[in-house]
């Protein structure tokens, strides 16, 4: 405090011009250039220039680069569990989700999760995520099985969909339901709403049938 109270009469002593020199020596940007500043989370910060998002730490210092894979909406969705309410990219329980695109299933979004390094700990094989709560997240797993051709020499898959509870590991440790009526067609493709979403340690508020609910409790 003493110190900053010198600062500050050394600098008023000074002419306009020595005042100005002075201010702009002090304010020294570590990331300049930005469109949007976030709140700190675990104590990483997301930072926007574009579409690209990266993370400070405490310091400011950027310590995830700027990418274009991190979820994020310009507009998200308050009303919905999984990456169309996400408004901007944020860690939790050391996770935060990223999007990926399968060559084989072109236009069509895959999620999975980095961590506070910016390495991949869980793979893009989810078709929605949720953020981490209490140490669990809910994905819709996604599985394609190669079954053979057909007369017209095109292959043939079977298509299996799960919602799911997962830990930070990347382990799907509860299954919750299988998740019918998933067109596979990227021009006709609509991400699949999570029909759960997490209330507490170890409970889930499950969606049943459209407007019922029930809540179940995970052993883990």
């Amino acid at each position: 405090m003493k110190q900053l109270r010198l600062l500050l009469v050394l600098l008023l002593g000074l002419p306009c011009t020595g005042w100005s020199q002075s201010v702009r020596e002090l304010n020294v940007a570590s990331v300049k250039d930005l469109d949007q500043v976030t709140e700190f989370h675990e104590g990483l910060a997301a930072v926007r220039k574009g579409n690209t998002w990266g993370f400070i730490d405490a310091s400011g210092t950027l310590v995830i680069d700027f990418r274009d894979d991190l979820v994020w909406n310009k507009t998200p969705d308050p009303n919905t569990t999984g990456v169309n309410g996400m408004a901007y990219p944020r860690f939790s329980a050391g996770r935060c989700p990223f999007r990926a695109f399968r060559e084989e299933e072109g236009d069509i979004p895959f999620y999975g999760f980095i961590d506070g390094k910016g390495n991949t700990v869980i793979e893009p094989e989810f078709l929605n995520v949720s953020e981490f709560r209490d140490g669990l997240a809910l994905g819709i797993y996604f599985k394609k099985t190669f079954r053979g051709k057909n007369n017209f020499q095109l292959n043939i898959y079977d298509y299996a969909f799960t919602e799911v509870v997962l830990n930070p590991a990347g382990e799907m440790i509860w299954p919750l339901a299988e998740r019918m009526n998933i067109l596979m067609q990227a021009r006709r493709y609509e991400t699949p709403a999570l029909l759960s979403h997490i209330v507490g340690s170890n409970l889930l508020a499950v969606e049943t049938t459209p407007g019922k609910w029930e809540v179940r409790k995970i052993n883990r």
